[in-house]
């Protein structure tokens, strides 16, 4: 049951990045068993060769480790039983243990009996690890059971889990299959408990009686226990006889020896005992070795371990590689040896060795250099080669034999020479015995010549020192174009194709004639101004004029005091006056008009009342009455405070009056001091001495205490109870006033900038680039539409162009763009463009253009699109932290590296701006020499400069290359979190005090996070608990709020001031762990921290509950993010399912019954009227009177109907107020057509939304719209929506646990939190995420960004095609130069940068050899069509290759002849082809195991048709053979030092080579075909001509050169795990052609709905886009070829369609 279980989820796993983009890793747990397994399994690694397999684990672990890998290596003692038929791996398991623990910085948990103990859940629970990277499946079935035991146990603790086979990596990322603990899962277990338990007890049973036999076997009557003393005894001897410093290779090879002979010798009495005293030769027959032969074995090893200690790698690493196997009699006594290894290793730990060094515990056996010195004495040595073994290991070897001829002391085991007394052979006879490691089937070595420009300006430091091959060489004469496949002669490969900008679909075409077109692009227009009103204020749309460029007005400075004022400023003056006098006058009109009725609701209900007076404040625009109304606030406050204080009993104060109280003061106070009178002084210090503030009212208005002591004890029953500083941080905290600038900006209109902001609009003044950091709604957007305004104001030619990383952020800013500017432009010409891969509208002949990065590369690498691109005169990108995600990275460099003008780079999120700043600037000085250059060339070819191809009178301003960094960390509002837990059926919150989330650890290492911010409230309670902690703290008065330096007589405190505390606060707490205080300091930290248990068995069960508290607590609007696209729309659907569940539990029984009935009667009436309409003869009065009774009953049935279906308010979540009914009918009528649409205003009636990437534009915008209205006010979403999109809301709750809630997604998605304008607090919430990871969301710092492997193949040609067709050459190769100097990844690395130009070089080789670029880097053949699919490399070279070999044209032939339609199975067979190149999506390979029925889908793909497969098989081989020979000759630049290191453990293999020994030479004299491959890997006999098989691993080749096999365009038609096991392709794209289900897909092909609907989404526009290319290379139409993909590409788009 298990195992099925376990298989029928592997479909479903989700094959992705174990780390997020920006790491911050979660900690995981590594099974150390499946992690040994799968390296131990690796196809390229030989038995017996221990370097090479620590090797492989050390690879992975580091690999784990750079990628931010946070995680302990976990060995259970019951796995052990497990290899009871391996005892060579049970040593090596034992020997990595040791490692592990003594040689490297890994945490090794080895204290577990096995995964069902209840010390291993205690460790889940304490630990809270998010994944557990564990094998499928084992070396043998018992051990594959132990496996699917601890993955059903992890799924049970709510640990998701990773399988450790199918794993790829690359540069930042590394990529598994993912199979996440389910709610299905854990009822397995569960359900099964007792069941799963005992046959894990009965695995274990079986397993020791396996171990059992196996010893027996061996040892006879020795059990494991008599074994273990006997090893204990050997080691205890050792140290005596070997009391110096010694080696572990030298202890473990003594000991284990001397063990083996023992054990040997005792075997052998024992079946000698057995037999009747059998003749030796009769042993030898029954397959066992003498004991003279077991010596000679034994002092062989003892060589090979002399030969491992004066050896280094690099002389080891070429050894011949003898591929003879151990005769069949040896395997006894090998496992003997591995057993006494074993048992030795095993009992290390319980002696103490002050002297042993264990730093070579990766090197005790080598299994090859064993053979090849056995090989010697046998075969060589006896035909008379006589080779000596030189001084130095001749002493070590007979050094190692005494020691060992001392330790056995039962019998003499010989002198140490000669080595072999019997003449035994231990290597099987083989014709070739020795595996041939020369070169021969190399290719040459070097670099076909080139002559370019481009070439040697990147790369020509590193050609000189490069090999290059003749003009006559058979290589370089081969790229004289040879003759195309026959067919293929009316095609034109050289056209020139359209790019993707003229392929993408225009959404309104150019000069309407359709009426019905005409009224599309109208309703496009008005839904466009109803979407980007829902995102602007009411009034900040702009009329833009095109204006002259005037002269720059330095606004940073005062006016002057003397300017001269002239007759039109002094009557603007006056005017301005005069409206401002006419508008306080209609302001006091209307107060005066209000007030009655305002104060009266105040006196009824305070509450309300204040609110109706702040909904007047916010509209009114007159200070004096502003001032007024405040006043009658206050004393609407007084009275109320008055009165609720006067009454009798009151045990605890309503501090709320008291606040609001407080609250109009500070207003006062703060806003307008110049207003206030003599009287409106002491009616505050009335207030103040109300509240006992008694200080501060004195220092406002100081009055004579005359006052008895009865009028004292009467006034202190008004008092707070506390002093008035604690007052204002404790309760008042998110009203505190921030501190803003009064001064108005002529610049801008709406608002008062802050300093910060101001800096921003000087930027885009002096035509500055920027990068800017600031936190999510603090205002950044704002210095973009003023790029924008200021570019539309300049000229009607300039082009500001937007970048966003998704769609739904670009369809938010165009509409928002329209919205917010009017400009009246020339014919043809757009105000506003968007440009993404589905559709565009006006891209090229706007001034704003909206659009992804993907899309602006296409037309910055577009060769005719240049002088388009000189248009530009300012670039924004936004959330440009998205240059370190996973997906399109490079694109952001790129752009950011190409363009010429300015730009605004913005996010809330970079950890290291400075480093990206710097690395900016460093791009600007390259533009300003390339700038510089080409205005010197072309003055001196008498042309214009850079200017001449512009507009005259439309000149860009000259630009800057400064980059400026502006950094802004203040959010506006407050953030206070909350962890949610379920107690009796109920959600309770917990508040989390951000200091919870810290140690004492943490703060000493780290300090304090820079983000890591108190409210004020916050900061009191961090006081307090330090105050209680710490009774005698010598600085507690001083830091008591009442006396805070900084609070002193402060009438007013403000936001700064209580930030000035909190950092006081934070430096003493450090202080008390950096002084000796760390006790006190963690008894702060946990008091702080909430006491709840937040465990819950089905906490998904319990989402709609959470809503609806959340309801109940007034905390809606609310984001909820989940992760996973099948979780998001399940949570909404489940809060519909409980408030439908509800309204039907309150509707009366026969509620449907009646609205059935009464639906049928209105049905009847409905048609009786229309039958009495159509009478002609009415003027019958009988007539008449019917009809008006029966529409009366109409009239009242329907009433009567609505009534009965109406919503109840509290069976919704809908505000019904916030939107017009016909407003909400035109928003529905948007998605009528789409997929979810009926499903979307169905759950949008109950108030509820779901928001993910798989949905269309229009789908979103319904969700977006409706909660940005207010109508919509629960919203579960991906982190999409972090992405800029504009949705701000009072909560937002985390209810899903992922590897994608990490540090940065945590800030971007909390900053939604808080409305500003409307919340001054946001809430937090964290539903079902563990303890421990939400103390490391808040404390950890946002990761830094890192820079991407920038290239790839495709690109390279993409660079070639724009650098030789380019309209402006020069132009072109200063961006292509660009894009390939200044990588991120490279910068300040000069060693990544020669690995990126080695790799341009390799690029350029394969393209030539292809047929793609010529000698000069011209383009040529189908370049084109290559460039054209960039979004699929290596399949599109791979389809090129295809067709330029005639294949589809053998395999498109009609169904009949003339006819232009093919049969279904040509149709099917093309599909097939292209779903192996653009649909591959592998499963995990233990899933072909499954005993599972599919329904509709096939689900595993069909092997490609045989001619394509050897076509496949062909490219396959030259792509490889070809970068093998390129990997040859880079390999000289490799640093072999560091190639002879451990990756991991850093232990070096180096040293002098062994010069005093003929023996090493002749032994070790292979070297010359193994330059381009790993020394470790070479013990293995992994040669040079190894590369020229595809897919070999990335581990195989020097690490140092920098370039793996990863980057080389091969697409293998079947990939392999490590361990060799086919990972079959999903067929979900043919699958999906045959049957046009989703719903099939889901169901058997696994795959989530969303996810599959944008695959194939994909899927079809590669299709089209094929489609398209081919019909324009073509000038035959009647083409077979191009017909067959138009008759796929329409199929498929149609299906699709239904879908």
């Amino acid at each position: 049951k298990m195992s099925q279980l376990i298989l029928k989820e592997m479909p479903k796993a989700d094959y992705s990045s174990l780390f997020s983009d920006f790491t911050e890793s979660e900690f995981f747990l590594v099974d150390g068993d499946s992690l040994l397994i799968t390296c131990a399994c690796d196809t390229l690694l030989q038995p017996g060769q221990s370097l090479h397999l620590f090797y492989l684990i050390e690879c992975y672990l580091v690999d784990l480790i750079s990628k931010g890998g946070q995680f302990s290596v976990v060995f259970f003692k019951d796995a052990e039983d497990a290899y009871f038929d391996a005892p060579k791996l049970l040593s090596l398991r034992a020997g990595l243990i040791l490692h592990l623990q003594n040689n490297t910085s890994v945490d090794v948990q080895t204290k577990f009996s096995g995964c069902l103990s209840r010390e291993w859940g205690t460790f889940l629970d304490e630990s809270c690890p998010y994944f557990l990277i564990v094998a499928d499946e084992g070396r043998n079935d018992l051990q594959t059971h132990l496996f699917n035991f601890l993955i059903v146990q992890s799924w049970a603790r709510k640990v998701n889990v990773v399988l450790s086979s199918g794993q790829a990596s690359d540069v930042l990322r590394l990529y598994a299959y993912f199979l996440p603990s389910m709610h299905r899962n854990q009822g397995f277990f569960r359900e099964n408990k007792k069941k799963i338990e005992d046959a894990y007890q009965t695995l274990l049973k079986q397993m020791q009686e396996f171990r059992v036999s196996a010893l027996a076997s061996l040892f006879g009557n020795l059990k494991w226990k008599n074994m273990m003393e006997e090893a204990c005894e050997t080691i205890s001897l050792l140290k005596q006889v070997w009391p110096e410093e010694s080696d572990i290779r030298r202890f473990l090879c003594v000991a284990s020896c001397s063990l083996s002979l023992r054990m040997y010798h005792r075997f052998l009495e024992n079946r000698k005992t057995s037999s009747d005293q059998k003749s030796d030769a009769q042993q030898v027959t029954s397959g066992g070795l003498t004991l003279q032969e077991t010596e000679d074995f034994c002092k062989l090893r003892c060589l090979s371990v002399a030969f491992l200690l004066h050896l280094p790698l690099s002389q080891r690493a070429c050894a011949r590689f003898v591929t003879s196997a151990w005769i069949q009699g040896l395997r006894t006594l090998r496992r003997t040896e591995k057993w006494c290894e074993y048992f030795i290793l095993n009992n290390m730990n319980i002696f103490e060795f002050g002297n042993l060094n264990l730093i070579y515990l990766s090197d005790l056996s080598d299994e090859a250099l064993l053979k090849n010195i056995a090989f010697y004495y046998e075969k060589e040595n006896v035909q008379g080669r006589h080779l000596n073994l030189g001084n130095v290991i001749m002493k070590e070897y007979e050094h190692l034999w005494s020691t060992v001829s001392k330790m056995v002391g039962e019998f003499d085991v010989g002198q140490p020479f000669p080595l072999r007394t019997t003449k035994l052979n231990f290597l099987r006879t083989n014709q070739s015995p020795i595996k041939d490691s020369s070169e021969k089937n190399m290719p040459d070595l070097g670099f076909i010549p080139m002559s370019s420009s481009l070439v040697d300006k990147f790369a020509g430091d590193i050609l000189k020192d490069l090999p290059f091959l003749k003009s006559n060489h058979p290589i370089v004469t081969s790229l004289v174009k040879q003759k195309e496949f026959d067919e293929l002669v009316h095609w034109h490969s050289h056209k020139p194709l359209s790019d993707d900008y003229d392929r993408s679909r225009c959404q309104f075409e150019e000069k309407y004639r359709d009426p019905r077109a005409l009224r599309s692009l109208q309703k496009y227009h008005v839904f466009q101004r109803f979407y980007g009103n829902s995102l602007l204020d009411p009034g900040s749309s702009k009329v833009i004029v095109t204006q002259p460029a005037a002269a720059k007005k330095n606004f940073s400075q005062p006016k002057s005091k003397t300017a001269r004022e002239t007759k039109a400023d002094i009557i603007a003056r006056e005017n301005k006056k005069r409206l401002l006098a006419r508008e306080e006058q209609k302001e006091e009109q209307k107060w005066n008009a209000l007030s009655p009725s305002i104060e009266e609701e105040m006196k009824e209900n305070l509450n309300s009342g204040i609110k109706s007076l702040e909904e007047f404040l916010k509209s009114c625009k007159s200070s004096s009455v502003k001032c007024q109304v405040e006043r009658v606030g206050l004393s609407a406050c007084l009275r109320a405070w008055r009165e609720h204080c006067r009454g009798e009993g009151k045990i605890k104060k309503d501090l709320s009056i008291a606040v609001q109280m407080m609250k109009r003061i500070h207003s006062l106070l703060e806003k307008y001091p110049e207003l206030l009178q003599e009287a409106d002084r002491q009616l505050v210090a009335k207030c103040l001495k109300y509240l006992g503030f008694d200080e501060l009212a004195n220092s406002l208005y100081p009055t004579q205490d005359t006052e008895n002591d009865r009028k004292e004890k009467r006034k202190s029953k008004y008092s707070v109870g506390m002093g008035p500083a604690r007052f204002q941080l404790q309760y008042m905290g998110h009203y505190l006033f921030r501190d803003e600038r009064k001064d108005p900006d002529p610049r801008v209109q709406d608002f008062i900038p802050d300093t910060w902001q101001r800096e921003l609009l000087d930027v885009v003044d002096n035509h500055e680039s920027a990068v800017i950091v600031a936190p999510t709604s603090s205002g950044k957007t704002y210095a973009s539409y003023y790029c924008m305004e200021k570019v539309l104001r300049e000229s009607d030619d300039g082009v500001v162009v937007y970048v966003s990383p998704t769609k739904a952020l670009v369809n938010q800013v165009a509409a928002t763009v329209q919205n917010r500017f009017t400009k009246t432009l020339p014919s043809g010409m757009a105000l506003c463009g968007v440009f993404t891969r589905e559709y565009r509208h006006e891209a090229l002949n706007c001034q704003v253009l909206v659009t992804v990065p993907a899309c602006l590369q296409i037309l910055l690498l577009a060769p005719h699109q240049q002088r388009w691109a000189k248009r530009i005169r300012y670039v924004i990108f936004d959330e440009v932290h998205c240059l370190g995600g996973e997906i399109g990275a490079e694109i952001w460099e790129h752009l950011l590296v190409m363009i010429r003008c300015p730009f605004l780079a913005l996010s809330a999120t970079i950890s290291n701006p400075e480093h990206l700043t710097e690395w900016l600037q460093s791009v600007k000085r390259y533009w300003r020499e390339e700038d510089r250059t080409m205005e010197r060339d072309a003055a001196s070819r008498g042309h214009g400069g850079r200017h001449a191809s512009f507009p005259e009178g439309h000149l860009p301003a000259k630009q800057s290359y400064r980059v400026r960094l502006v950094l802004y960390g203040e959010r506006y509002n407050d953030l206070e979190k909350h962890v949610c837990s379920v107690t009796d059926g109920h959600i309770r919150f917990h508040h989390f005090h951000p200091c919870a989330a810290l140690t004492t650890e943490h703060i000493e290492r780290y300090g304090f996070p820079p983000d890591l911010a108190l409210s004020p409230r916050e900061s009191v309670e961090l006081y307090d608990m330090m105050r209680q902690v710490w009774r005698s703290w010598p600085r507690a008065q001083e830091l008591c709020p009442e006396n805070f330096v900084h609070f002193s007589n402060k009438l007013v405190i403000k936001k700064m001031d209580a930030r000035k505390y909190e950092e006081n606060l934070k430096a003493e707490l450090k202080n008390w762990i950096e002084n000796g205080n760390v006790e006190e300091a963690k008894m702060v930290l946990m008091n702080l921290s909430p006491k709840s248990d937040f465990t819950a068995e089905n906490m998904p069960s319990k989402f709609p509950l959470l809503v609806e508290t959340l309801r109940k607590m007034d905390k809606l609007p609310a984001l909820f993010f989940l992760f996973k696209l099948g979780a998001v729309e399940g949570a909404a659907k489940s809060v519909h399912a409980f408030l439908k569940q509800r309204q039907e539990m309150k509707r009366p029984p026969n509620a449907d019954k009646e609205a059935h009935v009464m639906a049928r009667k209105l049905r009847k009436v409905k048609k009786s009227l229309e039958k009495k309409m159509m009478v002609k003869s009415q003027k019958n009065p009988r007539n008449m009177d019917q009809a008006l009774v029966q529409a009366a009953e109409h009239d009242h049935l329907l009433r009567s109907l609505r009534r009965n279906l109406e919503v109840p308010q509290d069976c919704t979540y809908a505000d019904r107020k916030a939107l017009p009914a016909e407003t909400l009918q035109m928003v529905f009528d948007r998605v009528k057509f789409e997929r979810k649409g009926e499903q979307l205003k169905a759950l949008a009636r109950r108030g509820v939304g779901y928001h993910h990437s798989s949905m269309s534009f229009k789908e979103k915008q319904l969700v977006e719209i409706l909660f940005r209205k207010g109508f919509i006010r629960v919203v579960t979403a991906t982190g999409t929506l972090a992405l800029g999109v504009n949705m701000p809301c009072k909560s937002v709750v985390f209810a899903q646990n992922s590897v994608y809630l990490d540090a940065l997604n945590y800030r971007q998605m909390s900053g939604r939190a808080g409305r500003r304008g409307q919340d001054l607090l946001g809430d937090v919430y964290f539903f079902d995420i563990p303890f421990p990871k939400i103390g490391k969301l808040i404390k950890s710092n946002v990761p830094e960004l890192r820079g991407q492997f920038p290239l790839s193949t495709t690109l390279i040609l993409r660079l070639m095609l724009l650098a030789s067709k380019g309209d402006d050459p020069e132009d072109a190769q200063a961006k292509v130069l660009s894009v390939l100097k200044h990588s991120l990844l490279s910068f300040k690395q000069p060693r990544v940068l020669d690995m990126l130009k080695l790799y341009f070089l390799f690029s350029l080789q394969f393209l030539m050899k292809e047929g793609y670029l010529d000698q000069k880097g011209h383009p040529m053949g189908f370049a084109g069509l290559v460039s054209h699919l960039h979004y699929h490399e290596p399949s599109n070279l791979v389809f090129v290759s295809f067709l330029v070999k005639g294949l589809f044209h053998n395999l498109c032939q009609p169904a009949r002849e003339g006819s232009k339609r093919f049969s279904e199975d040509v149709m099917e067979t093309l599909a097939l082809v292209l779903a192996h190149l653009f649909g591959r999506r592998h499963l995990p390979p233990k899933f072909q195991d499954a005993a599972v029925k599919f329904y509709q889908s096939k689900v595993f793909l069909d092997d490609l048709p045989e001619d394509f497969h050897d076509a496949l098989g062909e490219y396959n081989r030259n792509v490889t053979k070809d970068f093998a020979s390129f990997l040859l000759v880079v390999s000289k630049l490799a640093d072999m030092k560091q190639e002879c290191q451990l990756p991991l453990s850093k232990i070096n293999f180096t040293g002098a080579d062994c010069a005093d020994s003929e023996l090493v030479p002749h032994l070790m004299s292979c070297g010359k075909g193994r330059r381009a491959i790993s020394p470790f890997v070479c013990l293995s006999g992994i040669s040079d001509e190894d590369l020229l098989e595809p897919g070999t691993p990335d581990h195989v080749t020097l690490h140092t050169i920098g370039v793996n096999g990863i980057r080389a365009p091969v697409l293998c038609a079947e990939r392999f795990d490590g361990r060799g096991r086919r990972m079959p392709l999903n067929a979900y794209a043919l699958d999906f052609y045959k049957h046009g289900s989703l719903v099939g897909l889901v169901q058997d092909n696994g795959m989530n709905e969303g996810e599959a609907y944008n695959l194939l989404k994909d899927f079809a526009l590669t299709i089209k886009a094929i489609s398209v290319s081919l019909h324009e290379l073509c000038e035959n139409e009647d083409d077979n070829v191009v017909s067959a993909f138009e008759q796929l590409s329409e199929t498929f788009a149609e299906k699709l369609r239904k879908v």
